[in-house]
């Protein structure tokens, strides 16, 4: 059985909604910028919760891959929308796009790693990383000053690492592993939800200021 081949993954910040230390409480109240960040941060978690039912599914064969993955993809649509509240439906509509890519390439290469297909693998490993820079290009022409190019790269970066890890580690049967490796996809899939409900907050204070 194939192992994907990583570099060290890094613990990005505390657990939430998972197992172990939660991080900081998120502010409280009603505020648009509270109810953005609130947003922002389920759609992530929908993401990477969503991507793992995935992963378990493929990896076991399970008849409930299909639906699985119909959901996800339903996740970046949601995320393309979230986005085209501020940036405008053909903005939405472009992410929403290069994300349902960053799934299928994963599923293609779990699927592949599963099977053993070193080529294909690689070819969709090459791909899925190409995509995850596309990503980080797109969002940072959208917001500059607050969604640093090479910060969005490094970021996307982390997120395909500690996925592909926790693929090889499934499709392995090596379970305690795999479970770590969630938490620490969870740990970074928060700090990148924060940045960018921050960034959009920085970017738009009129739509976020106190109101008498």
């Amino acid at each position: 059985m194939m192992k994907l081949t990583l570099g060290p993954t890094a613990l990005a910040a505390v657990v939430f909604a998972a197992p172990g230390p939660r991080p900081a409480a998120a502010p409280i109240g009603d505020t648009p910028a509270t109810m953005l960040h609130d947003t922002m941060r389920k759609l992530w978690i929908d993401h990477v919760a969503w991507t793992r039912m995935y992963i378990i599914s493929a990896a076991a064969g399970l008849p409930d891959a299909k639906p699985t993955t119909d959901r996800l993809l339903q996740n970046q649509a949601d995320i393309g929308n979230a986005v085209a509240g501020y940036y405008g439906a053909e903005a939405g509509t472009k992410l929403t796009a290069l994300l349902k890519d960053h799934i299928l390439q994963a599923a293609e290469l779990v699927t592949a790693s599963k099977a053993g297909d070193q080529a294909k693998a690689a070819d969709a490993k090459t791909r899925w990383y190409k995509n995850a820079d596309e990503i980080a290009v797109f969002l940072s022409a959208a917001n500059p000053k607050h969604w640093p190019v090479e910060t969005l790269k490094s970021a996307m970066k982390m997120h395909l690492d500690q996925t592909l890890e926790e693929a090889s580690d499934r499709i392995a049967g090596k379970y305690d592993e795999d479970i770590k490796d969630y938490d620490e996809i969870v740990a970074h899939i928060l700090t990148m939800a924060d940045l960018l409900s921050s960034g959009i907050v920085k970017q738009f204070p009129e739509k976020f200021a106190s109101k008498p």
